[in-house]
């Protein structure tokens, strides 16, 4: 009689990140720890690189209202398949992934469900294809909730950030067409990816309007810089219903406008989201969603990810390499 125990996965040694307070990013630690081999339903990833985000931040310095310690980091990895619960079939050993909608991606390994799981384009470097889902995914959100469509003119308040850029791209594909706000530096930045730049500031709302002589009237927008002035500017020229916003504040809030995210209050679109993950990736494999990635961190050097993307500048992904 055959010893099937012979056949499965061994356990693993992985690193990864984790927190016992909310705080600065001194608070984020490297750690390891044994991986079993993946249960009924779920993966393990060997990790090429994990996407850090803003929501990132916001976890580690409590403002998102978990209260849970330790914590770990991380909703997005890319990576290769290195075992397989003994149920899974659509996911082999050996597949090239991206991982999105997890907990934990600041890791070397992971082990997640085989449903967070979309192939990775053979054309998309391991950071771009750690960077590309949750932003894409959230720009999706904020154009179906706000029905932006052909001949639609969006005003994209943040508009030289990850979502931003997605926001841009997306957009055009939809037939519509796009007014960026941003630094005067990150302009050229957003007439590349097929936007009419625009800076933000005093007078924004005039800005936009002599902008719309050559688009059209701005008809939808959509705000990922969470500031006063995007939200006025935009209950200014465009209809409620046609407004969200993926930076959840209190003002935001109260004004009505469509609020996406985790945060609470917000609207997740879990399904929206996760319906939207093989199309984003099937868009970037064909080059028609392209990520922006700036800067790479090692694992261990997490803290200092996080104080980069706190700069607000960073115009594009960050990733981490284990």
């Amino acid at each position: 009689m055959s010893d099937l125990s012979a056949n499965l996965p061994e356990p693993l040694t992985a690193s990864y990140v984790a927190a016992d307070e909310y705080g600065g990013p001194d608070v984020l630690q490297l750690r390891e720890e044994q991986l079993p081999p993946p249960g009924s339903g779920q993966v393990r990833v060997s990790v090429r690189a994990a996407g850090v985000n803003p929501v990132d931040l916001k976890i580690r310095q409590g403002s998102r209202g978990d209260g849970a310690t330790p914590f770990r980091l991380g909703h997005e990895v890319a990576g290769v398949v290195d075992a397989v619960g003994p149920d899974v079939t659509a996911v082999a050993v050996g597949d090239e992934v991206i991982a999105f909608r997890i907990t934990g991606g600041y890791a070397s390994a992971i082990t997640v469900p085989a449903t967070a799981v979309v192939p990775k384009p053979a054309s998309l470097s391991w950071g771009e294809a750690a960077g590309l889902l949750l932003a894409g995914a959230t720009a999706v959100h904020a154009l179906d909730v706000t029905g932006v469509d052909a001949g639609d003119v969006v005003l994209l308040h943040g508009a030289a950030g990850a979502v931003g850029q997605a926001v841009i791209q997306l957009a055009a594909l939809r037939g519509a067409r796009v007014i960026g706000t941003a630094s005067p530096h990150n302009h050229e930045l957003l007439r590349s990816l097929g936007a009419l730049p625009i800076e933000y500031g005093d007078g924004l709302a005039e800005r936009v309007r002599d902008a719309a002589a050559e688009t059209g009237p701005v008809t939808a927008a959509i705000d990922a810089a969470g500031t006063d002035e995007a939200l006025e500017v935009s209950l200014d020229l465009v209809e409620r219903d046609r407004i969200a916003t993926v930076v959840v504040t209190p003002k935001n809030l109260a004004s009505g406008i469509k609020a996406l995210g985790g945060a609470p209050g917000a609207d997740p679109g879990t399904a929206l989201r996760d319906a939207a993950r093989a199309p984003l990736a099937q868009l970037a494999g064909q080059g028609k969603v392209k990520v922006r990635v700036v800067k790479e961190f090692a694992l261990g050097d997490a803290a200092d990810a996080h104080r980069f993307v706190g700069e607000g500048h960073a115009a594009g992904k960050v990733v981490l390499v284990p």
